[in-house]
């Protein structure tokens, strides 16, 4: 496995400088304002990952705040209790996407925000308590105990709300089968253990984020 440095110089030649690899770059927030983020807007990323994911997001975008009129602003207290009249109503709303598994899905995922929430404070509290040494294990968490956030949809939520963290996309794939971590893009526990460590042994010698090094890896490559 080349160190970071070695695939940074692979990306800056391909990419022509390091300041281009960094364009629009935004560092990770704090643990502070992470949990300082109210639970009804990491239920509202959460639910936008949901319908991104298979769709146009441009369309997603457009919609949005049709959205957040039809989920009620995404209170967890609220959309937890979504009842069959109010699902109905959903699935015929021409204001959001209509995707009867989606939309239930928003309903099972703030029954899960609402009960790690009790349990940390809040939910960006919970989120902010894992290490960058255990990110593999939160996404594996969004995927066991929340809805439709295994793959890269719980990737990109957390990216959305800011989280230091990585996305497997297809390029930052490409690079770490290039590196042998992997062989095939990870679904198993093992690759998954695998590529955090692999990401954890570049952020401890290089001193970079997981953000930065992923940003690194897929510019690498794609």
């Amino acid at each position: 496995m080349r160190t970071l440095e070695e695939i940074l110089a692979i990306s800056v030649e391909r990419k022509g400088s390091e300041a281009a690899i960094f364009e629009g770059f935004e560092p990770a927030k704090t643990a502070d304002q992470l949990a300082a983020t109210s639970d009804d807007r990491w239920l509202a990323a959460m639910s936008r990952a949901i319908f991104n994911a298979g769709f146009n997001w441009k369309v997603v975008e457009a919609m949005w705040p049709g959205f957040e009129t039809a989920f009620k602003g995404f209170d967890p207290g609220v959309c937890s209790m979504m009842d069959d009249d109010w699902f109905d109503a959903l699935i015929t709303d021409t204001s959001i996407v209509r995707h009867g598994p989606k939309i239930r899905a928003v309903q099972e995922n703030a029954v899960y925000v609402r009960a790690q929430s009790e349990a940390h404070g809040s939910f960006g509290a919970f989120v902010a308590s894992w290490g960058v040494d255990d990110f593999s294990g939160l996404l594996a968490h969004l995927k066991s105990e929340g809805t439709r956030l295994g793959g890269t949809s719980g990737q990109y939520f957390l990216r959305f709300m800011g989280v230091e963290g990585y996305i497997l996309s297809q390029d930052v794939v490409t690079r770490l089968i290039a590196e042998g971590v992997i062989d095939k893009p990870p679904t198993s526990k093992g690759a998954m253990t695998a590529v955090q460590e692999a990401f954890s042994t570049w952020h401890h010698a290089s001193g970079r984020s997981l953000k930065e090094i992923s940003r690194i890896l897929a510019t690498s490559t794609g």
